[in-house]
């Protein structure tokens, strides 16, 4: 490859040379990659954000929601299962982007990458730190409102005062754990991660079996709440503006794309793993929202655990203690992938040179990325303990958006400039398929609000900065040092 500078992209080629990432071990199976993605989709967005969609924006509409995002999803999984198995090594997106589109398009991917994995393990984590308050005040315990809410927020005290918000301690907390368990490997991550997901699938189909026979076709009514004068407040636009919250939850078919590397047989395994993940879980968000809207009317769930709260109106009280277990194991397994899933893509890029290169440091007896782990960690704690749910929500919404509309138009690109290139699985109907992901994803991004835009400017800018600043010349020495290593072992 030339040193282009900002235009100038890697070939497949030099993307597939074995010295171009540190080994990992390949140690994931098919099963292991379909429960990876799962344990990244059905988190908060099943137990938390289905609530928030429907109070704030869709009411019973939020079916729709999730259907409108499923079917965007359904465009960008078909061409994330191509690039997958084009280029089976870490750093998803951006990668693809960078063989297609070039460094500063890869840079810029790979900065959002950052709102839709380290934001989203933080938003994440606030939603778990409610369903495990809940889960301590059904046993008689209790963690006081001002350590367990987001910093600034009112809470009200045991005697019936306010006072103000600390922080959230139990979501930095299992943040902390869970760096620590990543920390140790990637084998033990996955098995752990298997039977947390297999117990989540049990507790979410009982809720739905349950569920059925106590919901109210009433709470349906209206189906789509009038609109209440402003852009994505209830009616369509609210719908529109729902659809585009609950997306973030979709973002574990960027996570299953970050195992390639580390599969057995990324060939087989990752068409099975991402298109696997895609298939079960936007059934189970459809059906679950259909029962949550069903039992409890649509202006209550504006809660921390709007699940836990259609349980409690069932009248099952041993039922409740399950799902409370089920919700915590659940959204355990989405914050796991997800930070599992950033410490790859950073491991990437400081390989090319476009961050520092500590982030690429593999330990020598735990094979896994320690250091870029532990940092990522550290952060995303930090960002769970002071941020509410709904801003950060928003913020990965927009994040996972804009990388999936990168993802439909690099297979675009890339079946013009490496059109020989073996493709273990191919998208149908290119460029039909990839064109209705890239405009599935602008109306989705149509729908967030403008506050939302601005902050997605003002990240964009910062991470302009910094690339001009710091990641394009050490990335271009980084290209320079290649070239010569490849033209000393020609010769």
């Amino acid at each position: 490859m030339k040193i282009q500078g900002a235009l100038s992209r890697k070939l497949l080629s030099e993307i597939l040379a074995p010295s171009h990432v540190a080994a990992l071990p390949k140690v994931l199976g098919p099963i292991s990659i379909v429960f990876m993605g799962i344990g990244a989709i059905i988190g908060a967005g099943i137990f938390v954000l289905t609530g928030t969609a429907a109070a704030l924006y869709a009411g019973p509409a939020v079916v729709v929601s999730f259907v409108l995002a499923g079917l965007a999803c359904a465009f960008v999984a078909l061409c994330y299962a191509e690039l997958a198995t084009l280029m089976p090594v870490a750093g998803s997106t951006y990668t693809y982007t960078y063989a297609s589109l070039g460094q500063l398009a890869a840079w810029l991917v790979g900065w959002n990458l950052i709102l839709e994995y380290s934001i989203g393990a933080a938003a994440v984590a606030v939603g778990w730190s409610g369903y495990f308050n809940g889960t301590l005040d059904s046993i008689g315990l209790a963690i006081p409102p001002r350590l367990s809410t987001s910093t600034g927020q009112a809470v009200q005290l045991a005697d019936g005062t306010t006072a103000t918000a600390i922080a959230n301690l139990p979501a930095a907390g299992i943040v902390a754990l869970l760096t620590f368990l990543l920390v140790q490997g990637t084998r033990e991550s996955a098995r752990l991660n298997n039977l947390m997901v297999a117990i989540k699938l049990t507790v979410i189909l009982a809720f739905i079996g349950f569920g059925i026979g106590h919901v109210s076709v009433a709470n349906w009514q209206p189906f789509v709440p009038p609109n209440t004068g402003t852009f994505g407040i209830f009616g369509w636009s609210g719908v529109l503006h729902g659809a585009s919250v609950v997306f973030f939850t979709y973002i574990g078919f960027d996570a299953v794309s970050n195992c390639a590397q580390e599969a057995k047989r990324p060939q087989r395994d990752m068409p099975i793993g991402i298109l696997g993940a895609l298939v079960v879980s936007t059934i189970l968000y459809i059906l679950v929202a259909g029962v949550l809207v069903g039992v409890v009317p649509y202006p209550e769930l504006n809660v921390a655990a709007p699940v836990g709260l259609a349980v409690d109106r069932m009248g099952v009280g041993w039922f409740a203690a399950l799902i409370q277990l089920g919700a915590l194991i659940g959204i355990t397994t989405a914050i796991l992938v997800l930070l599992y899933g950033q410490c790859r893509i950073f491991a990437t890029m400081a390989n090319d040179g476009l961050m520092p290169p500590l982030f690429s440091r593999v330990h020598p007896r735990l094979k896994t990325p320690w250091l870029s782990q532990i940092m990522i960690g550290v952060i995303v704690a930090a960002i769970a303990a002071v941020a509410p749910i709904e801003m950060l929500s928003e913020l990965v919404g927009v994040g996972t958006l804009f990388s999936f509309l990168m993802v439909c138009a690099s297979v675009v690109r890339l079946r013009r400039l490496e059109p020989h290139a073996a493709r273990p699985f191919r998208v149908p109907a290119v460029p039909l398929i990839p064109m209705l992901g890239i405009l599935s994803c602008l109306g989705l991004m149509i729908g967030l609000a403008p506050m939302t835009w601005a902050r997605l400017v003002i990240w964009i800018a910062i991470g302009l900065v910094i690339y001009f600043a710091y990641g394009r010349s050490r990335a271009a020495r980084r290209l320079s040092d290649d070239l010569k290593a490849g033209d000393d072992a020609s010769a």
